[in-house]
């Protein structure tokens, strides 16, 4: 089974220009690492500070292993380090979540 990612980001509201090179920066190494990167969203319209990011993964025990990759991948580390450097994450919260609305109905048009 097939579970989602969800985190949602309080990001610094000055600092944005930084979130989306972080998020940028993971556009090639969380998939090489592993997971199905869906994508990494910003603030537009709003809420300047609410940010989110997304992405599958086969199990709890495959992110473990994802993890571990990503944390030894040298991107990953150097992401990791621009994000401590810079200091725009205020809070991360992580949640894992299951498809339930499947099977979804074609798009009539």
């Amino acid at each position: 089974m097939t579970i989602t990612c969800f985190i949602r980001y309080e990001i610094d509201p000055f600092k944005k220009a930084a979130f989306e090179e972080y998020a940028r920066n993971w556009g090639q190494a969380i998939p090489r690492c592993g997971a199905d990167l869906i994508g990494y969203f910003a603030p537009h319209e709003g809420s300047a500070t609410t940010a989110y990011a997304l992405y599958n993964i086969d199990s709890l025990a495959a992110y473990e292993a994802y993890r571990a990759r990503l944390a030894a991948d040298p991107a990953g580390k150097a992401n990791f380090e621009f994000a401590r450097r810079e200091n725009f994450i205020v809070r991360e919260d992580r949640i894992f979540l299951k498809l339930a609305s499947a099977p979804h109905a074609a798009l009539v048009r």
